[in-house]
C-alpha cells in the first residue's frame, strides 16, 4: 500500500518519516519528495506499507497528528496520471 503524507515541515527527513510509520508495520519504502532544482523538500511524500491492514492503521492514527510543528494529512496515495499533454493529445 502506498500512502501519501502532505503537510510536512521541510526539516523532517525521511528517517524521521519511516520512523512514525514503523510504529504500525513494516515500512517497504519511505521517499520525500524534494524540488529538482534546490532538493529542498516540496512537504509532501509517500511511505509503501508491506501489508493494507498495516497502512490503514497508521492512515487512521497518523491523519492530523503534530509532526515537528505541523498537522500532517495521510491518505492513500492515488495514481500518477501523465501530464506530458495536457489536452489529452499526443504528437
Amino acid at each position: 500500500m502506498t500512502i501519501y503524507v502532505s503537510n510536512l515541515m521541510s526539516q523532517i527527513n525521511e528517517e524521521e518519516l519511516k520512523k512514525a510509520f514503523s510504529v504500525y508495520g513494516t515500512v517497504a519504502s519511505c521517499k520525500i519528495i524534494g524540488d529538482k532544482f534546490t532538493g529542498v523538500s516540496r512537504g509532501f511524500g509517500f511511505i509503501e506499507m508491506s501489508k493494507d491492514e498495516e497502512g490503514n492503521k497508521a492512515i487512521k492514527e497518523l491523519d492530523g497528528t503534530n509532526m515537528g510543528g505541523r498537522n500532517i494529512s495521510v491518505a492513500v496515495a492515488k495514481e500518477r496520471v501523465d501530464r506530458s499533454f495536457p489536452s489529452g493529445r499526443s504528437y
